[in-house]
């Protein structure tokens, strides 16, 4: 046996009885000693997988690769990894450059499409599921795959395949939800709830389910939408994760008192009392008890990135602002998601007038309204999202209030008005493209001004008379959005009923600025800024205001 061998059996060993640390130098031990066996460095990839370490598994299965592009089990495995951190988009583009040595492969096509459905090309995801099919009409993951591409695309015969789909793995209880969800679509919201409600039944601490079953009583006008999560807690020996769930779902519509009580209560029964000591800071903040918040942070205050960023956001409600801004500085230097980070950092530069606010948001041509490249659409477009908002709920977790938001992404949907919207937003960001300031590396927006963009999220709202958009960002995308397909009767009114608030702070911290710019709703017109700035809608006495919004990356955003 050779050296490398023998070292991978004593790391198979180690892992066995536990010893992670000593496997892992083991297994780096035996790729040392034969660094071009594809198939070890394979097998060394997968005990990382197992061992809980994905990123390092994905550097194996890459290198595995390279040694043999011809293995299709090297670029699954890379998928799989890929996925296990979050990369799903590289793992789907890694797959399609695979589909020479995978073409005839059911397993080939099915991780394709998991990869693809993750990063929400649900299209691609459609098509290669349906790949699968064709070769295996029994394979239980692409039956499942294909049945949630149906419901997130709005496709007439989704409960059909929901149906299919559980009748090959009867026991997956996200078949059930998506059922669920399939049946409130069809106007079947009380089916959908008492369904959702026996799925909890045998899974009460399916956190996923309880958040569904929450969105679905809301959509059902109950307004007691989260207390099953009680409920939930009184089973035997709870996770810590349905307190943090049921948090959270009353926090996503300002009951921010009930949802500091939840997080107070988890942290005298739950385990993790720095998750909830945090938890239960942010949401009295929100709640307008800063003092109660001042406290939590003074006892338990932590160099993580969640406290720092949570505890800046305090700084700034309680005028420490200084302090605020240099934690919000140093968090952006070392990495990481950072679209919140600037917009809270802009926020304390305003309030002491420091000239950077200028460079990040102040150029003109940063937010701005554009007409909509194809005018022609706007009728047939507004009256199809009309009858979807038929079927559509008041969100949770999401900034409306009063009015309803349509459900999964919506040009991922196959109505060919849809494509023509798209491309005519599309040809639009084009045209706002045009006018940026010149590529600035440092600058969150301009960094990205000459890569390729891509719509991610994208929906349309609906707001009736006294509707509005809370004070809020889009933490994913590098712009942000609103194309007005319908708009209020009294718009130009002295106080600008139905204007959108470009750069107004949420209220919680406290800071009195003014909004940076108003834009008034005009038909046909889209508006475009940075994902960085706070927005928000005024709202108004009468009439209807209908728009289309989406989230635009690009690079390693979204």
């Amino acid at each position: 046996m050779s050296q490398a061998a023998q070292l991978h059996q004593h790391a198979l060993a180690a892992e066995k009885a536990g010893d992670g640390a000593r496997a892992q130098a083991l297994y780096a031990r035996a790729i040392d000693a034969d660094p071009e066996d594809a198939g070890l460095v394979n097998s060394v990839g997968v005990a990382h997988l197992r061992m809980a370490e994905p990123a390092r598994a994905a550097e194996l299965f890459a290198k595995a690769r390279e040694l043999d592009p011809a293995a299709l089990d090297y670029a699954i495995n890379l998928a799989i990894a890929l996925g296990r951190v979050g990369r799903h988009r590289e793992a789907a583009m890694m797959l399609a450059g695979a589909e020479d040595i995978g073409r005839d492969e059911p397993r080939y096509w099915s991780a394709r499409g998991n990869a693809e459905r993750q990063c929400y090309e649900f299209a691609a995801a459609q098509a290669s599921y349906d790949e699968v099919l064709q070769r295996d009409p029994g394979h239980v993951r692409a039956l499942h795959g294909r049945a949630r591409v149906a419901l997130e695309r709005g496709q007439v015969d989704t409960l059909e395949r929901i149906e299919r789909a559980i009748s090959a793995a009867p026991g997956d209880a996200g078949l059930w939800q998506a059922k669920a969800l399939a049946l409130d679509v069809a106007g079947r919201n009380d089916e959908a709830v008492a369904l959702m409600r026996q799925v909890i039944a045998q899974a009460p601490h399916w956190i996923e389910g309880l958040e569904t079953l929450a969105q679905l009583r809301l959509a059902g006008g109950d307004t007691d939408f989260a207390s099953h999560f009680a409920d939930a807690t009184k089973q035997a020996d709870p996770p810590d994760a349905i307190y943090l769930a049921w948090a959270k779902t009353l926090g996503g519509l300002d009951f921010f008192a009930e949802a500091v009580e939840i997080a107070a209560r988890a942290r005298n029964a739950a385990r993790q009392t720095e998750v909830f000591a945090l938890l239960e800071a942010v949401y009295a903040g929100m709640a307008g008890d800063a003092e109660r918040a001042e406290r939590i942070f003074a006892q338990f205050r932590r160099d993580t990135r969640d406290w720092v960023e949570h505890g800046a956001r305090h700084d700034i409600r309680m005028g420490r602002i200084e302090q605020a801004e240099a934690a919000l500085g140093g968090l952006i230097e070392a990495g990481g998601p950072a679209v919140n980070l600037w917009a809270l950092r802009d926020v304390c530069w305003r309030l002491v007038d420091d000239p950077r606010h200028e460079w990040l948001h102040g150029r003109e041509e940063l937010v701005r309204p554009v007409a909509l490249a194809d005018q022609g659409v706007l009728d047939e477009a507004t009256d199809f999202l009309r009858e979807l908002h038929r079927g559509s709920a008041l969100p949770l977790g999401q900034s409306v209030r009063g009015g309803t938001q349509t459900r999964g992404r919506l040009f991922q949907r196959e109505e060919p008005v849809l494509a023509r919207l798209r491309a005519a937003i599309v040809a639009t960001l084009e045209a706002y493209r045009e006018e940026l300031p010149e590529h600035d590396a440092t600058h969150p927006v301009l960094r990205y001004r000459d890569e390729p963009w891509r719509i991610t999220h994208s929906w349309s709202v609906r707001l009736p008379g006294a509707g509005f958009h809370t004070s809020h960002i889009h933490p994913l995308g590098v712009l942000s959005s609103a194309l007005y397909l319908v708009v209020p009767p009294a718009v130009d009114d002295e106080d600008c009923p139905g204007h959108l608030e470009i750069g107004r702070p949420p209220p919680d911290l406290r800071t009195e600025l003014e909004p940076l710019r108003l834009i008034k709703p005009e038909r046909g017109k889209l508006a475009l800024f940075p994902s960085t700035l706070y927005h928000g809608t005024r709202n108004f006495a009468e009439g209807e205001r209908m728009t289309v919004a989406f989230d635009v990356s690009a690079g390693d955003v979204g």
